[in-house]
Parts: C-alpha cells; sequence; structure tokens
C-alpha cells in the first residue's frame, strides 16, 4: 500500500514539473523506473517489493494519463487518486480472505528452522572434537549453514507480519540471527586450530579440552532432539551462560586450547542469544528483551543495484522511444509492462533472464486464457455469479498451480495478468480488435524487458563473489594499518552482509576464505585494544603492517615474535590471562593466514 502511494505521488509530482514537455516527462518516468529497481536491488523480500511497486505503479498511472503518442491529458490527480483506490480495496479484500484463511504459522515454523539449525550447529561443534576420522576443513559444509542461517529472513518477515509482539522485539530476533552466524564463525576457528597439529596432538588438545567444560554442557550436547530448543529453551540458556563463564575463567595449559576455548565460549555467547530469541518466539514470559537498536543495513556491494537501474532506465525510454516514433496506440501499455518486469526481476540477479521468459511465457498463457473467457464464455453468462464462476474455472487453479515450486514463474504472471489481460467491466466490451492489441502490447513490454536482461546481463557469479573478495581483503588490511576502531564500529556487519551476499553463489572455497578474512578483522580488532594493557603495541603493529602489505609468511613470523613476547608474562603478573587470551588470538590469525596463504598476500585466488 505504501508503494503505490508513493507511485502514484510522484507521478503527480512528474505531471505537475513537466505538463507541457513530452520528453522530459517521459525521461522522467524512465529515470524514476531506475531509481526504484536501484532500492528494490539494494533492500530485500517486502521493502524491495515495494520499491519495485512504486515504480511501476508509476507507469500504470502515467499510460492511463498518456494520448496515443505521449500527451498528458490534465487528469494526472485524478486517475492517481482512482488507481490508488483500485489497488488498496484490492489488497484490503485479499488481507480478508488471507486473515479469515490463515491461522498463522509462521512463528511456529521460524522457531523449528532456527531449532533445528542450533542443534546442528552445536552437533559441529561436539563433533568437531573426534577429529581422528574428520574430513578435510576446506569441504567442512561450513556454507551450507551460512545458507541456512540466510534463508531464515523471508521467515523473519513473515512471522513479524502474523506478531505485533514480535515486531516490537525485533532487535531479540535480529541478536538470535547474528549469535548464529557467531557460532559458525567460532566452530570454524575451532576447527581450523584442530587441523594445523597432527592427527595425535590434535585428538590430545581435543580431550583436555571435553574435560574442561562442564558436565551438564557435554550432555546437553549429545543431545540430537532439536526439539528440546524450542520447549526449554530458558533453561539452554541458563546452562549456555554459566558454561561462558566456567570457559573464560579456566586455565587451560596451552595456546591450542585457549583457542578452542574461546571459541567454544563465543560459539555459546552466540547460542545465547539464539536461545533467547527462541523464548520470544514461544512467548515464555522470561523472554529478557534485548534493549540495543535495529541492526544497521549495509550494502555489501553497489554494482548490481547500479546496474538494474541503468538496464531499467535503457528499457523503460526505449520502450517510450518506439511509442512515439510508431505512434502505437496500445504503446502506454508496452511501457507499463517493461516496466513491471525490469524493475521486479532485476534483484534476481543471473536468474533474472530465464525468470524474464517464464514471465513472458506466462503473461502470452493468460491471454490466451483471457481471450478464451471473453470471447467464448462470458458472453453466454449475464450475472454476478456467473461472471464469479467463469473467471474462478481459471483463477483457482492458477492461484493452486502458482504455490507449487514446479514453473512457479510462469504460473505467478499467468494468475497476475489474466483479470487486466480481461479488463472486467459492469458493461463488457467483446472488441476482437481492441482485445488483441492491448494483449500484444502487454507481451512485448514483457519480450522487450526479457530482451533487455539478455542484452544487459548482470554480474556473474564468479565475478560478483571475486569481488566481495576483493573487498573483503582490502578492508582487513585496512583494518590492520588502522588505529583502533571505534567501540561502535561493526566489523561484523560489514562483512556479514557480504557473506550473506554471496548466499549460494559461492564455491565452499570461497566462503571459506570470506570467513576466514571476517575472523582476521575481528581478532586484529581485540589485539589492538589489548595491546597497550599487555606492552605488545610496537611487536603488534609490526606484524601488523606485514600483514597490511600482503606478505603473509613474514606476518606469520612477526606474530611468532609477538607470541613469544606474551608467553614471557610470569604467573604472578597481573597481566598474565590477557597475555594467555592474546597468544590464542595470535593463533587463529596465523591458523587463518596459513589456511588461506596465497589469498591473503594476493588477493583473490579463482
Amino acid at each position: 500500500m505504501i508503494g503505490t502511494a508513493v507511485g502514484a505521488v510522484v507521478i503527480v509530482v512528474l505531471t505537475g514539473l513537466f505538463p507541457q514537455d513530452r520528453t522530459a516527462f517521459l525521461l522522467g518516468l524512465a529515470l524514476w523506473g531506475g531509481v526504484c529497481a536501484f532500492v528494490s536491488t539494494v533492500q530485500r523480500n517486502f521493502t524491495s517489493y515495494a520499491a519495485a511497486l512504486a515504480g511501476y505503479t508509476a507507469a500504470i498511472i502515467a499510460g492511463d494519463e498518456l494520448g496515443a503518442i505521449g500527451g498528458v491529458n490534465g487528469e494526472a490527480f485524478t486517475i492517481a487518486i482512482i488507481r490508488v483506490s483500485e489497488i488498496w480495496i484490492g489488497i484490503m479484500c485479499a488481507g480478508i480472505v488471507l486473515a479469515g484463511t490463515d491461522f498463522g504459522g509462521a512463528s511456529r515454523r521460524l522457531g523449528r528452522q532456527i531449532a533445528e539449525l542450533s542443534s546442528d550447529i552445536v552437533n559441529r561443534l561436539s563433533g568437531m572434537m573426534a577429529v581422528a576420522d574428520a574430513v578435510p576443513l576446506h569441504i567442512q559444509p561450513a556454507g551450507e549453514l551460512v545458507q541456512r542461517v540466510i534463508a531464515l529472513d523471508p521467515l523473519i518477515d513473515e512471522a513479524l507480519g502474523e506478531s505485533p509482539t514480535l515486531r516490537y522485539h525485533l532487535p531479540s530476533l535480529q541478536k538470535a540471527v547474528e549469535g548464529l552466524f557467531a557460532a559458525v564463525l567460532a566452530w570454524r576457528v575451532a576447527e581450523a586450530r584442530l587441523r594445523q597439529l597432527p592427527n595425535q596432538e590434535a585428538q590430545r588438545e581435543a580431550d583436555a579440552f571435553l574435560r574442561g567444560i562442564p558436565d551438564e554442557l557435554g550432555i546437553e550436547l549429545q543431545k540430537p532432539d532439536p526439539s528440546v530448543w524450542v520447549t526449554d529453551p530458558v533453561r539452554l540458556r541458563r546452562i549456555v551462560k554459566v558454561s561462558v563463564r566456567r570457559l573464560v575463567a579456566a586455565r587451560f595449559a596451552t595456546p591450542s586450547l585457549r583457542v578452542l576455548a574461546q571459541q567454544m565460549a563465543r560459539a555459546l555467547v552466540g547460542l545465547s542469544h539464539v536461545l533467547n530469541g527462541l523464548a520470544l518466539i514461544a512467548a515464555d514470559p522470561r523472554h529478557r528483551p534485548y534493549r540495543g537498536s535495529h541492526a544497521r543495513l549495509y550494502i555489501a556491494e553497489w554494482s548490481p543495484a547500479f546496474l538494474n537501474a541503468a538496464r531499467a532506465f535503457i528499457i523503460i525510454a526505449a520502450v517510450e522511444l518506439f511509442w512515439i516514433f510508431t505512434e502505437w496506440p496500445n504503446g502506454a501499455s508496452a511501457i507499463t509492462f517493461a516496466a513491471i518486469t525490469v524493475i521486479v526481476l532485476a534483484p534476481k540477479a543471473e536468474a533474472s533472464y530465464a525468470a524474464a521468459i517464464s514471465f513472458t511465457v506466462g503473461v502470452g498463457l493468460a491471454a490466451v486464457c483471457a481471450a478464451i473467457l471473453q470471447f467464448a464464455l462470458l458472453p453466454n453468462v449475464d450475472s454476478f455469479f456467473g461472471f464469479a464462476m467463469m473467471t474462478g474455472l481459471f483463477l483457482v487453479p492458477l492461484g493452486a498451480l502458482m504455490a507449487q515450486s514446479w514453473h512457479a514463474a510462469m504460473f505467478a504472471p499467468m494468475a497476475g495478468n489474466l483479470v487486466p489481460l480481461l479488463a472486467p467491466a459492469n458493461q463488457m466490451s467483446f472488441n476482437t480488435v481492441q482485445f488483441y492489441n492491448a494483449a500484444l502490447a502487454i507481451v512485448v513490454g514483457c519480450g522487450v524487458a526479457a530482451l533487455g536482461f539478455r542484452l544487459v546481463p548482470p554480474l556473474s557469479p564468479a565475478m560478483r563473489c571475486k569481488r566481495l573478495l576483493d573487498q573483503s581483503l582490502e578492508d582487513v588490511r585496512r583494518l590492520a594499518s588502522a588505529p583502533i576502531p571505534a567501540p561502535e564500529y561493526d566489523w561484523e556487519g560489514r562483512v556479514g552482509s557480504r557473506l550473506i551476499a554471496l548466499k549460494d553463489k559461492a564455491e565452499p572455497h570461497q566462503a571459506s576464505k570470506l570467513m576466514a578474512a571476517l575472523s582476521v578483522g575481528t581478532e586484529i580488532i581485540r589485539l589492538r585494544r589489548a595491546a597497550p594493557q599487555i606492552g605488545i603495541v610496537t611487536e603488534l603493529d609490526l606484524a601488523l603492517d606485514m600483514f597490511a602489505r600482503g606478505n603473509s609468511a613474514g606476518a606469520i613470523g612477526r606474530f611468532a615474535e609477538v607470541d613469544r613476547r606474551l608467553a614471557g608474562f610470569a604467573d604472578g603478573d597481573p597481566r598474565r590471562f590477557c597475555a594467555v587470551r592474546a597468544r590464542a588470538q595470535v593463533l587463529a590469525i596465523c591458523d587463518a593466514l596459513t589456511q588461506h596463504l596465497e589469498y591473503f598476500n594476493s588477493g583473490v585466488i579463482a
């Protein structure tokens, strides 16, 4: 509803600015389409569609007020009010039907997905200790876990739509998702430490670590049933918090054990946020509201958004020019559907062209169905009941088919465009020439948009992955050479947005590199903040300078010197505990550099 209103306001303003200048008006319309394509690309879920709707609503109203060759008729405001009223009435009617037929369940599905994901992460954390028969690190399916965390995003939006309570406590849900990411990252860092050791030594370290964690937590780690995460999240959260305190305070003998303890503690802290989110979903009165602000939106990469904006502008402007030069009476409809297709499908990235083809085929089939309805079935009925039965013969099966995964991209435009093609009225017009001209304009508009996706293709997945990895490497090097970042600097949020942007486009080794960059940056920030307290500022600066210049092997040598300096603190020194923790952070950085030496040296290795 908001997107519709925004589009209507923009087209009225555009008409008022250029009432006698057809060229400026049409260029403004094309530019607005590009802006909406840009915003729909950088936003997600319902907000993304609202931006797309604002773009093509403007095109719909413009098509109604323009003459055969593009002259405005001076009724922009009246047409905008009519169109917005029609769309809002339709939305409200659909909302009432949805409210009366859908009794919820999004919150339960969200809770079940989070519980299953959390249980899998815990199983990986406990399973990594059995290192003797484990598979090599680089093929561990961390990317699959990340994808499942990313897939929670639309589920959260759906749950927010059902529950005002969840919307009010949105920061708790966002913190839960951040906790899942933190737990996955901690698991990878801990496992990387074990992979650097010979099998027997790694097993000894793992056994020693398992003896050091609380028995109650060990028992919970062995439970395969994820339902306990939903049924009793508060009890689990209490166990996790006690375990975190014990892990942080424990005196492990070696830096490797300290790495395992730190990463397990970080994973458990993340899981405590997850359990707090599950308590919210389960409406547990013991839920503790998170008082932080909403997560900030970071744009992983601007290039796809700018490319989509440019493509939308070019396609809409090209159809406008064709309309003017040919004086095609139905050209306005072609502009409208070109705008709909090119804006709505732009966020689908490399799947846009295939989706546009399916959309065009669906619209073509909808035209066939509308022709059958208008010229074969509707002339035989003269009541509203008969009209409803005839249209229901098409809309009900199409609605069922679009809910299936099989060719949903084709059935959705069939269901959505059948009524606009039919253009029902109290007194129907059965003009075949007019109908086929209108249907042809709609199909042509969709086809031109599909051609636009072919002529101006989106960035390939390989190119996007390379750019995201290059940007992350540049950022972590800049972080190494910069002063201590401010407390509000959100390193995890910035790089995490790129991890989300990878989605299923990345190979496992590429996702692993990005997670390594995230881990190295996190440890650098912590080391820089602790360095003045334990007197290693000079040694750390030398190591980080070597790393920032792309010499990871030299940086590992310098970090070894830092480690020797930290190992020199006596048992009675009050700085020893901080020094042991810093040794674990240095070791985690060296593990990541060793595992991805080529990446950290020179950039991305395809």
